[in-house]
């Protein structure tokens, strides 16, 4: 048995038409809907980008307890249990935090690893040139944001223009190298049995800089449009501005489709649908400008970010091309995963194994959370969508680790001063862990009442509406879920919910 991941950052769900979207031409994707299954429920549960991964490690709920960080030492990690258990695994990509301070645990967990430089603010190709304070290329950059974040704009701006000096063919991108380094390994390795490949791409994560090729489907060579890394802020900009920004993005993601189409032509030619699964997937989407904002993290992580594509094809089923209704969750891959190398799943993940959602659309779980650490938490059973407010902000947000490692560097003396030990919970394997306070606390989109929305009429979540006995009963699931993932107890508090 081999299995194969393909993922992506930042790869929305409506740019494909299998799932109801407008879609753009993705003649690869296309080909994969035909071959898979495609999960209509799918939602991330921490975000954003290695929060979500290591979720993909432990099969557990990241943020109730923790934000950005490396794996702990008393994580389940998938690719390493297969690993101790005789299956080869081997990643493959260009997603540069895994080789920043937050995410150096995570690729030595593999038997073998890549990692491809030069994607966004990576500290790659260095030039020691002075530079000149403004900076124009690529960014939009609001002037609204605070000085610091602007400087810090400015530097990251500088250091991708010196790596995308290495990058001008399609050939050198790293998109490119990391799908050359996981094609290289499937025909290396085709003859073996027991191998687990994950290909992760860092994009169609932000700045959207593609291949002229590409780019050149979307704009007149006589009118290009230079922007191509919109802000974590509000978007104040102009129709015009949107709608290139999002063309770009667009371009990028029919690179990502090109790229895709390869793995399927080496399924295709050495007939490894017999035998093979193959997941591709998302950490989550992006916002271009919907519901007033960019990006994600700093808003209300609506269902451009929340409601991801999922295609798999799992060869013990056979079954492909059809669509799956069941409410799943990023949790639910490692002990897929797992599950399908016949290894058992730990008791610590809280994920369920798919193979039941995909040969009969049985469901695994009725109700889903998700959210950033330290912001609103929000709950969803596939219909509606309800996010909870904070109710009580004066309530300190704590970080509960024993890596206390922040996304690019350590936690501060200033931090650690605060920081107190706390008896740990069950899947801290019997490890007291620090607890640390937040400093200062986030309440990303700024809400302050409850949000309910019915997907069911209104997909794009224009409409909040107010039900009193179907909010009643998410906030009796919200709670039972946080119980079901050991919240810690301050979450009860700041969210005024009866633990």
């Amino acid at each position: 048995m081999r299995a194969i991941m393909v993922m992506y950052d930042s790869l929305r769900r409506d740019l494909f038409s299998c799932f109801g979207g407008e879609g753009i031409p993705m003649p690869n994707f296309e080909r994969l809907s035909k071959h898979s299954v495609m999960f209509d429920n799918s939602y991330v549960c921490s975000l954003p980008c290695m929060p979500a991964r290591r979720e993909l490690h432990t099969g557990r709920a990241n943020f109730l307890h923790r934000s950005w960080g490396p794996l702990e030492p008393f994580d389940d990690s998938m690719p390493e249990i297969l690993k101790k258990a005789g299956i080869y695994t081997h990643l493959t990509t260009d997603h540069y935090h895994y080789a920043e301070d937050g995410g150096a645990t995570y690729h030595p967990r593999y038997s073998s690893w890549e990692i491809y430089r030069g994607q966004e603010s990576d500290a790659w190709v260095g030039d020691a040139h002075k530079k000149p304070d403004y900076f124009a290329p690529t960014m939009l950059s609001p002037q609204s944001q605070p000085e610091h974040l602007q400087n810090i704009r400015r530097k990251n701006g500088w250091q991708n223009l010196s790596s995308r000096s290495r990058m001008q063919t399609e050939k050198e991108f790293s998109q490119t190298r990391t799908f050359d380094n996981g094609i290289r390994f499937i025909e290396e390795n085709v003859d073996c049995d027991n191998w687990y490949l994950q290909i992760e791409a860092f994009d169609p994560h932000e700045p959207f800089y593609a291949p002229e090729n590409y780019l050149a489907a979307w704009f007149d060579p006589d009118c290009t449009y230079e922007p191509d890394w919109p802000p974590y802020a509000e978007a104040h900009e102009t129709e015009e501005v949107i709608r290139n920004m999002r063309k770009k993005y667009y371009a990028l993601a029919q690179f990502c489709d090109r790229s895709l189409g390869r793995v399927l032509d080496a399924m295709d030619k050495y007939d490894m649908w017999k035998d093979t699964m193959l997941i591709v997937n998302t950490d989550h989407g992006f916002l271009l400008g919907e519901h007033g904002w960019w990006a994600k993290n700093n808003t209300l992580e609506y269902n451009e970010v929340a409601h991801t594509p999922l295609f798999i094809w799992d060869p013990r089923c056979g079954v492909a091309g059809e669509h799956r209704e069941a409410l799943v969750q990023t949790t639910d891959l490692a002990p897929t995963i797992l599950d399908f190398f016949g290894i058992p799943v730990p008791e610590d993940m809280t994920g369920k194994p798919l193979e039941l959602v995909i040969r009969r659309d049985e469901a695994v779980r009725e109700y889903g959370i998700y959210g950033v650490h330290g912001g609103p938490v929000s709950i969803t059973d596939g219909r509606y969508v309800y996010m909870r407010a904070v109710r009580n902000p004066e309530e300190k947000v704590y970080e509960y680790t024993l890596m206390p490692t922040h996304m690019v560097g350590m936690f501060s003396i200033e931090e650690l001063q605060e920081m107190r030990r706390h008896e740990g919970f069950s899947f801290t394997e019997g490890c007291p862990v620090m607890e640390i306070p937040v400093m200062p606390a986030r309440n990303p989109g700024k809400l302050t009442e409850d949000i309910l929305f019915d997907l069911s009429k209104d997909l794009k979540q224009l409409h909040p509406i107010r039900d009193a006995a179907v909010e009643a009963r998410f906030v009796q699931a919200l709670v039972n879920l946080m119980k079901e993932n050991e919240a810690p107890e301050y979450l009860y508090r700041r969210f005024g919910l009866e633990g």
